[in-house]
């Protein structure tokens, strides 16, 4: 159902009304599920139910999260890493929204190709900003985009400060990190890597070994089976986080 509503929306409503319009739109949607089973950590709203996608997903009805959103915004508070400058790459509207909220940060949003609301448009393989200047990266569901990951890694722990951390995940599976050069259809991609624009699938070990690579500590976070705060927060099984932080070296 919600699909087929969103559907028609994106058909008949110009884009910039929908986004300009979003909360709106998702309150009065929100009303069907209403409830107390469920919460949004991000937007806090009390729910009888998220909704599923087709994809296996499930929605917050208020505020759009997704679980993946979900979960990066309970580890940035258990962690409690929201301080400081922050650059974040590709930002789910949501979590955006929470950030530039937040009076203990600096929040700089970039996205690259347009499909994103952000301040910059980064490229992340030449990230335009000074060395050293951000204190956390988040860059969720980035790097099977980019080409040239290695450089991306780089780039990263340029721009971030001494004892400074970057939170990464990608989709993984298991064994080693899939790639092919020789992959380049959208249609070849879809078939091999599982969506019309991405050059590989890591592994949690490949992407943890190239992140090192890069010069980077590395700590693969892996949640098991669902809590009962991760059930009531709508979370995924087995999720898996990486944090890699710049060793200060002065420190050493």
């Amino acid at each position: 159902m919600y699909e087929a509503v969103k559907k028609l929306a994106k058909r008949w409503l110009p884009k910039q009304l929908l986004l300009k319009n979003e909360l709106f739109l998702r309150k009065i949607l929100a009303v069907k599920y209403r409830g107390t089973e469920f919460g949004c950590n991000i937007c806090e709203s009390k729910l009888s139910a998220f909704i599923p996608l087709g994809n296996g997903e499930t929605l917050c009805p208020a505020c759009g999260s997704l679980p993946r959103n979900r979960r990066l915004w309970k580890v940035l508070m258990e962690e409690d890493l929201l301080h400081g400058n922050v650059l974040d790459f590709s930002p789910s509207r949501c979590l955006a929204r929470k950030m530039r909220v937040q009076k203990r940060i600096r929040y700089v949003s970039s996205d690259f190709v347009g499909e994103f609301e952000a301040e910059k448009s980064h490229d992340i393989t030449a990230i335009a900003e000074p060395d050293s200047e951000f204190d956390l990266v988040l860059c969720y569901h980035v790097l099977e985009h980019v080409d040239d990951d290695r450089q991306a890694m780089r780039e990263l722990f340029r721009v971030l400060k001494p004892s400074g951390k970057a939170l990464v995940q990608t989709p993984l599976k298991a064994g080693d990190i899939y790639e092919d050069t020789n992959i380049v259809s959208p249609e070849a991609r879809l078939k091999h890597f599982g969506q019309a624009d991405h050059v590989r699938v890591y592994s949690a070990n490949g992407l943890a070994g190239r992140l090192k690579e890069a010069g980077f500590q590395v700590e693969i976070k892996q949640f098991g089976e669902n809590q009962p705060s991760d059930q009531f927060l709508g979370m995924k099984e087995n999720e898996i986080v990486l944090i890699a932080s710049k060793p200060d070296v002065s420190q050493a």
